[in-house]
């Protein structure tokens, strides 16, 4: 996401920040390329020419001209800006308190409503809730059909209905709710491809039959400012609560989601960043905007891998690991863990820094598939001491994993030098502890380890 956007104003900072002092010529050729670079990924012009003049009126002030790292503080302001843009902070979902929460989805066809409804119930279901999913779609063909094929996924109940009245049907799927003891309903409702009347109508009646917590505007990143013209005839005749972008991994440009807030006045809650049911995220501004300008995302690093790893098991590997133990076994269960994380290029993208590698340093994605294989095609003497394995053994291995005995070579002189690695690491904890007590031990007057 971001891609082009975050190439071009990385290139024009990186300009900035190698000078000593800034003059105000080099903040106006500064802010023509960031102006162009904005209308290149598709942002608003209004949106642009307002953002860019903020930046503008910062970045010439006393504080900036005068200060030793000028360059910095302008990246600084623009962090700063790029993240009010698009929000400020993270907009959370409001409940009234009332049992079951009403989340309603609004949107254009296409957009994704349906995939956002099943990934919200993935969402709110880990978080403890119990959703149950209102399928109000009684015109497209196989919607109805598609959500509970989604449902039966994500083991979360779907209510259909009777009839084609999509005011009923909601209505009804609030009292299923009520019935099963669900405490969310999402209710799905239905799309044009264009922006009409009747369909608006038919928004405002649900609306009024089933009194929403939210209204959630859905709408595609891949479709630009049409998205956000969309959302801001939404925002007049409904009068939702948030949006929901989706499709963001595959948009290179991102126009929609630096305009959507400026346009509309709506927080951006959610944003869709993958196919699968479990890659939807809540949107954070000053992330997004972190990310943008190259400086990584470490927070949601983290939280990713406190969601996803195992703590026991991690807890375990790191107590074998400070006794200087480490089979293939070891480095085996470690890659299943990391890979749970996502892709290594999705990863790569959240730390600082990663952004500067050079173009053509692509990430093998394929290579932790190949490499489990590997280990898999091992014995279980062969992963406990890989120092048997000879040239016949190699050539069993590489045949076994599909791949080129190169390949097995490669792998286990990585193995070798992690091991020498993690029992230096352990030769030096050793010492230090042994430097400790003779550095503390030995102080008179003081009681224990002083």
């Amino acid at each position: 996401m971001f891609e082009n956007l975050s190439d071009r104003l990385q290139a024009v900072f990186a300009k900035l920040t190698g000078r000593g002092v800034l003059s105000e010529a080099d903040v106006d050729a500064a802010m023509r390329e960031v102006r162009m670079a904005l209308l290149e990924a598709d942002v608003n012009l209004k949106t642009v020419k307002e953002f860019v003049a903020r930046v503008r009126e910062r970045a010439v002030g006393q504080d900036v001209m005068k200060s030793l790292t000028p360059g910095q503080m302008v990246v600084k302001i623009v962090l700063d800006e790029l993240t009010a843009l698009m929000g400020g902070a993270e907009s959370r979902l409001v409940y009234s308190g009332r049992l079951p929460a009403v989340i309603m989805l609004v949107g254009l066809q296409g957009s994704g409503k349906t995939t956002a409804a099943a990934k919200l119930a993935r969402l709110l279901q880990s978080q403890g809730k119990s959703p149950l999913l209102v399928a109000c779609d009684v015109y497209r063909p196989a919607a109805i059909d598609q959500l509970e094929a989604l449902g039966a996924q994500l083991d979360v109940p779907v209510y259909r209905g009777e009839g084609d009245d999509p005011v009923a049907i909601a209505r009804a799927g609030v009292k299923e709710a009520v019935a099963r003891m669900r405490d969310i309903v999402i209710v799905d409702t239905a799309g044009r491809l264009h922006i009409d009347q009747e369909m608006m109508a038919e928004a405002s009646a649900i609306k009024a039959a089933v009194k929403p917590d939210q209204v959630l505007m859905v709408i595609d990143a891949m479709t630009g400012q049409d998205a956000v013209n969309a959302a801001a005839a939404f925002a007049g005749a409904v009068d939702f609560d948030g949006v929901i972008i989706t499709k963001l991994d595959g948009d290179a440009r991102g126009g929609a989601a630096l305009s959507v807030r400026s346009v509309t006045g709506k927080p951006i809650k959610f944003v869709g960043v993958g196919e699968k049911l479990d890659a939807l995220e809540v949107f954070h501004p000053e992330r997004m905007a972190q990310r943008i300008l190259g400086m990584g995302d470490v927070v949601t690093l983290i939280e990713k891998a406190q969601e996803n790893l195992d703590a026991e098991l991690t807890a375990t590997m790191e107590a074998r690991m400070r006794q200087g133990v480490f089979t293939l076994d070891d480095f085996l269960t470690q890659l299943q863990q990391v890979r749970k994380m996502g892709s290594l290029s999705d990863i790569m993208k959240m730390i600082p820094g990663a952004g500067k590698l050079p173009k053509d340093a692509e990430l093998d994605e394929g290579a932790l598939t190949r490499t489990e294989a590997i280990i898999r095609s091992m014995t279980p003497i062969e992963r406990a001491k890989p120092s048997i394995i000879n040239g016949h053994r190699r050539e069993r291995i590489a045949n076994g994993a599909g791949v080129a005995v190169f390949e097995v070579n490669q792998l286990l002189k990585q193995f070798a030098q992690t091991q020498k690695m993690i029992k230096q690491m352990q030769a030096m904890e050793k010492q230090g502890k042994k430097r400790g007590k003779r550095r503390f031990g030995g102080m008179p007057g003081l009681p224990g380890p002083f």
